[in-house]
């Protein structure tokens, strides 16, 4: 459901979605901070979060968006992931804190992102969570950030044209620095594989260019993520 989420000098719009005690047992349940890609808090990130929800993490998504609107909010949003800091990263801290300070929540807490999201939730991997589910998230040429990273679940397409070679130096990193990880590419999968996108006709054009929605790569994915957040979040 929508909700709000109380930020430093106010509130930004949100979505939560809560586990069923006859699927998911008993509370408390660790938590999920779900980034939203380019496009804001659509219906697919809504759908995703309540799929966490679903899978036994209370999941809450909150809209970088919200003092403004995607036109006016994107350029600084993405500058904010450029510098690794800002509002925006603010507000997932903000977002991490309601969600550990719930009485229905274990404490523990991990970052989902897609997109521009991912970049958000490699990124925050040292900002106080305890795993990290970038998926087709792309990093700057410092990657000093990763030196006190949680343990990280990474998901690349190799058709994106946007992030060639991104999985490979990710993972390499992460071996180097010896942090926890599982970080796959999937061959027949591109950018956005995981997020089911309003492109409508422009889907065969989307997946030509290495953009859309792939099942495969995605049901495989979210069954890593899930296997990845249950061993280091319950």
């Amino acid at each position: 459901m929508d909700t709000s989420i109380a930020v430093a000098g106010g509130t930004i719009r949100g979505y939560v979605s809560v586990p069923q005690e006859e699927i998911s047992g008993k509370p408390p349940w660790p938590g999920v901070v779900v980034v939203h890609d380019a496009l804001g808090l659509t219906r697919d990130t809504r759908r995703i979060t309540a799929r966490f929800a679903t899978a036994g993490f209370v999941a809450l998504a909150p809209d970088l968006y919200s003092r403004g609107g995607l036109p006016r909010c994107v350029r600084s949003v993405f500058r904010q992931l450029a510098a690794g800091e800002g509002r925006a990263f603010d507000d997932l801290d903000a977002a991490r804190r309601v969600l550990a300070d719930r009485a229905d929540c274990s404490g523990k807490v991990g970052v989902v992102g897609f997109c521009l999201g991912g970049g958000f939730a490699l990124v925050a991997a040292s900002k106080g969570f305890q795993a990290s589910a970038p998926y087709y998230g792309g990093m700057s040429r410092d990657v000093s950030f990763l030196d006190d990273a949680c343990p990280i679940v990474a998901s690349y397409g190799r058709r994106d044209p946007s992030l060639k070679g991104e999985a490979a130096r990710l993972e390499s990193e992460l071996n180097r620095r010896g942090i926890p990880h599982d970080v796959k590419e999937y061959p027949d999968a591109g950018h956005s594989f995981a997020n089911e996108l309003p492109f409508g006709p422009l889907n065969v054009l989307a997946r030509v260019a290495g953009f859309g929605y792939h099942h495969e790569s995605s049901e495989d994915a979210w069954r890593r993520v899930l296997a990845f957040f249950t061993e280091h979040l319950r």
